[in-house]
């Protein structure tokens, strides 16, 4: 379990949150004039995944707790990965998690003149240089961890000749990854970030906005805190694997007369949840290689595939915020994310019946043509609900695991001889079962006791079980999804080092099946989400309102989880 929670459900979460205290600690030492502006800077390339939704909701609570300001910045250095397609999902996924960027959206695009300035001014300084080995070359340089760096032979070339080298570059005289502008650190550093990083390198690739305009583009550490200095941000917050790169954050920003404050970055744990691959490079393989439906489908951690199961955001942000904001990385288990969803449906979600894997059930001294009309509670945990009338005749459609010619011990539902309750209807009792030439149940026969209208005897007699059903004249047809964890190991790719994510990938993940429902979920909305019962929380499809997605079943796994780390 995750070191951010606490042990057991319900029990409040550990005081973690140091970034609140480090924003606090700044406010009350006056360092931006009690200023608050945070962003959340995503690069367009993929589409937003729940560990996003984390450092989405830090960033703008964050800001509303003092008053401050949050904009979305798209960090659009990378024109070949990049697309409008990713930024307007974005969008729409940020809007989807309620929250409100504070102004127009921002992009690092909009500062390319300003950052290619900027570059020369660090020129002119002797702080960057223009080396024309490749990309191979400078990278065996760096050196590694405990190992030297090697200077380039270039690094000393005088600024004047550099800043005619870079102009060049700007203007098109060289080919495509013949030249890189550097900036002049410490190839000895023990920070590898600070070995004379690359801050351009020559590509000529179209942008999604700036078009061919430049053919110099800004790598993601040149450009990220510069954009940051410019929009006017305070607090830059970024997920731990970042927490190198503050130096050269600094660093870049010492050297450079800013227009406004100087941000400070700070790094937080970011999202690992069990049973969940959150890399884009996974998830975006997952989508190109076939094994699920795209970016949106209802097996994916993203933000579109969340809301297509039926994850509403409400619960997503309760979640984010039990978990809180950590220093170390850690695993939280996914069925504390599913808890929370359990959680926000079962207050309001209405009730409803369906049978997802029909089996025929015909009560043989039901009278024929008849219909009675049941009232069925919309759900016992709103008092304010109501009921619904369902139809009921003698020709029914129940589950398949429902019924069985021999059962196992404890299995207390339909088989010959015995009764069982229909859910808001009678007693039935199963007399016979039709099958077919491979022995397949097909059809089953059963009695019904007309004094049980309303699902109870005037006797008094017990039964063991009560079953949902659906009226087979007035079934509404539907497609529903069924869904196994997408990965089968609790850790992905974890184990021995040649394991990949997709050594786990789970072949079974989904089952889909033909399902008949009762009459009212014949106007349920697009991403409405009821609860099937005794069967779990399933969602409407956000496109076609005839298929359904389970969410969460009803039983709650992460409590169990919880017992059995006491027992």
């Amino acid at each position: 379990m995750s070191d951010e929670v606490g042990s057991e459900e319900g029990e409040a979460f550990e005081s973690l949150d140091f970034i609140r205290e480090w924003v606090r600690n700044d406010n009350e030492a006056g360092t931006y004039g009690g200023r608050v502006q945070t962003r959340f800077p995503p690069e367009p390339n993929g589409f937003l995944h729940i560990g996003h939704a984390k450092s989405i909701f830090l960033n703008f609570r964050l800001a509303e707790e003092h008053g401050g300001t949050c904009f979305l910045r798209f960090d659009d250095t990378n024109p070949e990965t990049e697309d409008i397609s990713y930024v307007d999902a974005i969008k729409q996924d940020l809007a989807w998690l309620g929250v409100t960027p504070s102004g127009p959206d921002k992009f690092a695009s909009d500062y390319f003149g300003q950052l290619y300035d900027w570059a020369e001014d660090l020129i002119n300084k002797g702080l960057a240089y223009v080396d024309d080995q490749d990309a191979e070359t400078i990278s065996a340089q760096r050196g590694g961890f405990g190992q030297p760096g090697v200077e380039s032979p270039n690094r000393d070339r005088p600024p004047e000749e550099n800043l005619g080298l870079f102009r060049q570059m700007r203007d098109g005289a060289f080919d495509d990854g013949s030249m890189a502008l550097r900036a002049k650190i410490d190839m000895q550093s023990d920070n590898m970030w600070l070995r004379d990083p690359v801050m351009y390198r020559i590509r000529r690739v179209p942008h999604h906005r700036t078009d061919s305009q430049w053919i110099l583009y800004p790598t993601y550490d040149w450009a990220h805190g510069q954009s940051d200095a410019i929009e006017g941000v305070t607090h830059s917050v970024c997920t731990l694997e970042f927490a190198d790169h503050r130096a050269l954050y600094d660093w870049f920003l010492d050297q450079l007369d800013l227009p406004s404050d100087q941000p400070r970055q700070n790094e937080f744990a970011r999202l690992n949840i069990t049973h969940t691959v959150l890399s884009k490079r996974v998830l975006r393989t997952l989508v190109e290689e076939g094994h699920v439906d795209g970016w949106d489908d209802a097996r994916m951690p993203t933000i579109r595939g969340l809301r297509r199961r039926g994850y509403p955001a409400a619960a997503i942000e309760a979640f984010v915020e039990r978990i809180g904001v950590a220093k170390t990385n850690s695993v939280v288990e996914v069925e504390l994310l599913e808890s929370f969803v359990r959680t926000h449906h079962n207050k309001s979600a209405l009730r409803r019946m369906a049978v997802v894997k029909p089996l025929k059930l015909t009560i043989t001294n039901w009278p024929e043509g008849h219909v009675v009309m049941v009232d069925a509670n919309n759900n016992p945990e709103d008092p304010d609900a109501g009921t619904r009338q369902v139809p009921f005749t003698g020709e029914l459609w129940i589950e398949q695991d429902d019924f069985k010619l021999d059962p196992p011990p404890k299995y207390y539902r339909l088989t010959p001889g015995r009764e069982v309750r229909l859910r808001s209807a009678f007693f039935v009792t199963a007399t016979d079962a039709v099958v077919d030439d491979d022995g397949n149940v097909i059809e089953v026969l059963a009695t019904y006791d007309p004094a049980t209208e309303g699902g109870s005897s005037p006797d008094g007699r017990k039964v063991k079980s009560t079953m949902h059903w659906v009226s087979a004249p007035h079934a509404v047809d539907a497609t529903v999804h069924s869904y196994d964890r997408l990965f089968t190991a609790e850790h992905p790719g974890s184990g021995d080092e040649d394991r990949q994510p997709l050594d786990d990938l789970n072949p079974a993940s989904r089952e889909t099946t033909q399902a008949k429902l009762e009459p009212a979920l014949a106007d349920v909305a697009p991403g409405q989400v009821v609860q099937f019962e005794r069967l779990g929380y399933f969602a409407a499809d956000v496109d076609d309102a005839r298929v359904f997605h389970r969410t969460v079943g009803l039983r709650d796994e992460w409590a169990n989880i919880q017992k059995r780390k006491k027992s």
